[in-house]
């Protein structure tokens, strides 16, 4: 078995591998970015090291940093978690090069599934069809073009080597293809370093499935339920079940046997997940995540298997602990994924900002996967995840039930969630009868011009107060050639009063001030265009002088790994462009001034 696994990544999932490591007596070693200094993952890990840097690619992805510091703490074992590198073949061969055990499957694998387009010739392969598309990168626009004339409109460009939604746009006509496909490309090279895509046709009204996948060493790979994953915004997932409502057994058997036929046709092991979608009773191959996945949760609950527990033990080079017919899937779990967005209109913008309190439910068959404490800064550089919150009943009406308690006892005050939204879904006729589908949240059928918030009722900011009294102890995060040590003063109670309350330990921290949120500066129609969150400014689309329709977009801006388009509210023509492609702004900043034209 190993001895010290570095977790090489951050917030709920790290969490979750620390707590696992823990249970089996393994040493953790967490690493950290500039900006997660006081974060959750690294007060659990039994060590932290410093990655340096504020940003993914100056931290997390940096390869050299985490490769330095796996030699340095001596880690037998590395657990990518998801994102960053849990999918890079590159990554888990410099790590298994130097001897050190990445826990996940053969870099080999990832290569054949770590692209959409080789994975879909992989699964052919093995007799599994996925959705008509084209089996080579797309060179151009037109090919899209020629693509959807060929199969119809609309048609799906998607990142090759991406997922979670992003660097796909679904494309309604020949006019939209190329302005399309250069935005999935923009968005693909910065969420995954590479713009490779394809385009497949769209299906208008499937449903999400898929199929978690275990195999180990020996050659054993079994299938442990499906989940279905189809409350989707931006191709995002904020609801995941298992079992998947209204799914006859014969499908779920077909579609277990074909997930693994595909994991064995690329020699896979570890923990892997097998995505189908799923329409009129027929399912088509749509990709493989040679990964954890986020929403593994709702298969544990609803199997008993701990799937961290037995990566770490398949990565040990032990047997699965269990076989095919050992499965025994019990009751019905649901999640939901507790992001840092404000749902307000069905818009689900990214509004990063610190949580001044978080309380998760509590109750039977009630579970949190949570990244961060009351106290803790959600960044707009990282992942908009908070947490999961997950819940277990006997059926599926119960599970709702549960849910919907569930998520009126949380309390999380100081950053909007889609929690309210995600309320308003559990009771939906549609989602109640189980049957929605991928599209069901963007297309209008599900009407969220109610919400007008990302807080749930009773969730107040609190006031702010006087400083906490000061205490005599005060505990003190320092890094000693970039290693991470936790230590505590005693110090003069009036050299602590001099000092002020610090944050991150001793005496409170006095509240921050919150920053009017909402989804932009200026009152509406003034022209002053501000931007709706704290970002980066992507893309600039006007100049001065322009003449611009009400509603045109004036420019992109990227949070939390989403592209968000910032558009005019008045027709007129351009005065004033205040900021550049590049350039960091703030929830409320000008960043375009439209000179309104005159009204008749």
């Amino acid at each position: 078995m190993l001895t010290k696994i570095l977790i090489a990544n951050r917030g709920e999932i790290a969490v979750r591998v620390i707590r696992a490591c823990q249970e089996l007596g393994i040493a953790s070693v967490a690493v950290y970015s500039e900006l997660d200094r006081d974060a959750l993952h690294v007060r659990l890990a039994d060590e932290a090291y410093a990655l340096g840097g504020q940003t993914a690619a100056e931290s997390y992805l940096n390869t050299d940093k985490i490769l330095e510091i796996i030699e340095r703490s001596g880690a037998d074992g590395v657990h990518p978690g998801y994102g960053f590198f849990s999918e890079n073949t590159d990554f888990a061969r410099a790590i298994t090069e130097r001897g050190v055990t990445f826990i996940g499957p053969p870099p080999e694998s990832i290569e054949v599934m770590g692209d959409k387009v080789s994975s879909r010739i992989a699964a052919q392969a093995a007799g599994v069809s996925g959705v008509p598309g084209t089996t080579e990168f797309l060179a151009g626009g037109d090919e899209v073009v020629a693509f959807g004339e060929e199969h119809g409109w609309p048609v799906a460009i998607k990142a090759a080597y991406g997922g979670g939604g992003r660097g796909m746009r679904v494309v309604q006509s020949a006019d939209e293809a190329h302005a399309a496909l250069a935005s999935a490309q923009s968005e693909a090279l910065k969420g995954f370093g590479r713009d490779e895509c394809y385009v497949e046709r769209f299906l208008v009204k499937p449903r999400h499935v898929e199929m978690q996948i275990i195999g180990d060493q020996h050659g054993n790979c079994v299938w442990v339920g499906e989940r279905d994953c189809s409350v989707q915004r931006r191709h995002q997932k904020l609801i995941e079940e298992s079992p998947a409502p209204n799914f006859p057994a014969e499908i779920r058997q077909a579609m277990g046997e074909a997930a693994v036929a595909v994991a064995k046709a690329c020699g896979y092991y570890n923990a892997g997940t097998v995505e189908f979608l799923y329409e009129d009773g027929a399912f088509y191959f749509l990709e493989m995540n040679t990964r954890l996945q986020v929403e593994h949760p709702v298969t544990e609950l609803v199997s008993g298997i701990d799937l961290v527990r037995e990566q770490i033990r398949v990565a040990s080079g032990e047997t699965l602990s269990f076989s095919q017919d050992d499965i025994d899937l019990r009751g019905w779990s649901i999640e939901v994924r507790v992001n840092a967005e404000n749902p307000a209109g069905g818009k689900f913008l990214p509004a990063p900002g610190k949580i001044d309190k978080l309380v998760a439910p509590q109750g039977f068959g009630t579970r949190w996967d949570g990244g961060y404490e009351s106290g803790d800064e959600v960044s707009q550089f990282y992942d908009n995840l908070v947490g999961k919150l997950i819940v277990w009943g006997s059926d599926r009406d119960t599970a709702i039930g549960r849910m919907k308690r569930a998520i009126n006892e949380f309390v999380i005050d100081g950053i909007d969630t889609t929690l309210p939204a995600q309320l308003l879904i559990l009771d939906h006729p549609d989602f109640v009868a189980g049957e929605h589908s991928t599209n069901w949240v963007d297309n209008g059928t599900l009407d969220l011009s109610g919400v007008t918030t990302g807080r749930l009722a009773g969730a107040e900011p609190e006031a702010e107060g006087d400083d906490a009294e000061p205490k005599v102890r005060r505990d003190v995060d320092v890094e000693v050639n970039g290693k991470r040590f936790s230590v505590a003063m005693w110090m003069p109670e009036s050299q602590l009063a001099a000092a002020g309350p610090a944050a991150g330990g001793g005496a409170a921290a006095k509240p921050r001030k919150k920053r009017a949120g909402g989804a932009g500066g200026g009152a509406a129609g003034t022209g002053s265009i501000a931007a709706p969150m704290q970002g980066t400014i992507v893309k600039v689309d006007v100049a001065v002088g322009d003449e611009v329709a009400s509603g045109q977009v004036v420019a992109v801006l990227e949070a939390m790994k989403m592209e968000n388009n910032v558009a005019t509210d008045v027709a007129g023509t351009v005065a004033e462009v205040k900021v550049e492609a590049g350039q960091a702004v703030g929830s409320g900043d000008i960043i375009v001034v439209v000179t309104p034209a005159p009204t008749a």
